[in-house]
């Protein structure tokens, strides 16, 4: 029969849905899920959470039968008629009170950043500070160090370049 019936009339399904649609329009939104949704409009609505006895009730009705209560139509177009108004923010902390995943912030953020930069740029200035009391006549401030002596001194003979030396010049003698 429901064969006939959706031949007849195709978009039957969608009128009795159309509550539902509405519903989730706005909390696609508000960026919440449906059942979220549901406890911020019964919060809106009777100024109080969602009672535990009443969350299976109403979770049935909703996902089995597509039945959306009076008060969450009407937390459903109010959500519409702000965003049509642009005066709705999504990110408003209210819409995700019971999202416990969501923050707009660290708390006490900038305190630890300026906490972890200090700490870092104090390790950085101690580093330098110690490994230029290392070398006693460097180049420069930063590593790589090399001594004043290091750099003039002339190069060893070694094995690798056989052991000979390097021609005298005029300035060298």
């Amino acid at each position: 029969m429901n064969f006939f019936r959706a031949l007849l009339r195709p978009d039957r399904e969608e009128l009795e849905m159309a509550d539902r649609m509405i519903m989730v329009s706005a909390a696609n939104l508000l960026d919440v899920g449906e059942f979220q949704f549901l406890q911020l409009a019964y919060h809106e609505w009777f100024g109080k959470d969602l009672p535990p006895p009443l969350v299976d009730r109403l979770f049935h009705r909703y996902m089995m039968e597509s039945e959306v209560p009076p008060w969450a139509r009407h937390y459903a177009r109010l959500i519409l008629a702000r965003a049509d108004g642009g005066r709705l923010d999504p990110n408003d902390v209210a819409y995700h009170r019971y999202d416990h995943a969501y923050r707009t912030s660290v708390p006490k953020g900038v305190p630890y950043f300026i906490g972890l930069v200090s700490i870092l740029a104090f390790c950085l200035i101690a580093s330098v500070i110690i490994a230029d009391l290392g070398v006693r006549s460097p180049m420069s401030r930063l590593p790589p160090y090399f001594d004043r002596d290091e750099l003039h001194k002339p190069a060893a003979a070694t094995a690798v370049d056989g052991g000979a030396q390097a021609p005298m010049t005029p300035e060298s003698r």
